[in-house]
């Protein structure tokens, strides 16, 4: 799963970057303000009218119908009830080491995870819904016999979350329209034999987005943090040493962590 990072609100100090990422971004508000006129038309709305959003990404309702699971994949104890009994009762102190058997179907569900983001990012481009994604997730999830974690977790009401912009993380997939110009970060977590695999990649919509030297920036130094965290991981690191590294290389590359 990759870390978090973010950029901090400021003016470059090449006016000419400044005045190209400026341009950049007043088109595509542009063609924001163009997709919100088309969703309203087509009887959408924004659930939360008064709460002060920090950028231009609004919500757009109403979501789509729960989508089903075949009941003959097996599901975690919230798929019915909302609840993670289970993850309620954990000793979060005590962290159990998985025998081979173990390993090997932790295995087996992180490659299934793997594919099921694949799959869905192979949808990306400008004009389609993050809900269509959500489709295209829950329907690979299905094929591979597995369960959609997200999905009544805590009553969350989709099977992953789709964050664009400046949305931090676990945004819910409804009717908005992404734009060229957009990042969106996937985030899949499936249940697959009794285990849990969690994902997640920012992708870059569109061409605008790939010649945006301030979303280039966030995309790439949040893959390097991730692969810095890599290199340490061994028997005998301690886990707050992943963190350490995360946060020296975004700060070396003007960006930080969103500690939440």
């Amino acid at each position: 799963m990759s870390p978090i990072v973010c950029m901090p609100l400021f003016r470059s100090t090449s006016d000419a970057r400044y005045n190209y990422h400026k341009a950049v971004h007043k088109a595509a508000q542009s063609k924001a303000q163009d997709a919100s006129k088309h969703e309203l038309a087509n009887g959408c709305y924004n659930p939360f009218p008064t709460y002060p959003f920090t950028g231009s990404v609004r919500p757009v309702y109403p979501l789509s119908a729960r989508r089903t699971v075949p009941e003959s994949i097996p599901r975690p104890d919230w798929a019915e009830t909302g609840v993670p009994k289970g993850e309620r009762r954990l000793n979060r102190s005590k962290i159990d080491i998985l025998d081979a058997k173990a390993q090997e179907a932790m295995r087996k569900v992180c490659r299934l995870a793997r594919e099921v983001l694949d799959v869905t990012a192979a949808e990306l481009k400008p004009g389609i819904t993050t809900d269509y994604l959500d489709e295209v997730c829950h329907q690979a999830c299905i094929e591979r016999k597995s369960y959609p974690s997200p999905l009544n977790y805590n009553r969350f009401p989709k099977s992953l979350c789709t964050s664009p912009n400046e949305v931090v993380c676990h945004a819910i997939p409804d009717q908005r329209i992404l734009l060229d110009g957009d990042i969106l970060n996937l985030d899949i977590s499936i249940y697959h034999e009794g285990y849990h695999a969690d994902v997640n990649e920012t992708y870059y919509i569109g061409d605008r987005a790939k010649t945006d030297p301030e979303s280039s920036r966030l995309v790439e130094t949040t893959r390097e943090c991730l692969d810095e965290a890599i290199k340490l991981v061994k028997p005998g690191t301690p886990i707050r040493e992943f963190g350490k590294a995360v946060e020296k290389h975004a700060k070396s590359k003007n960006c930080s962590v969103v500690t939440t």
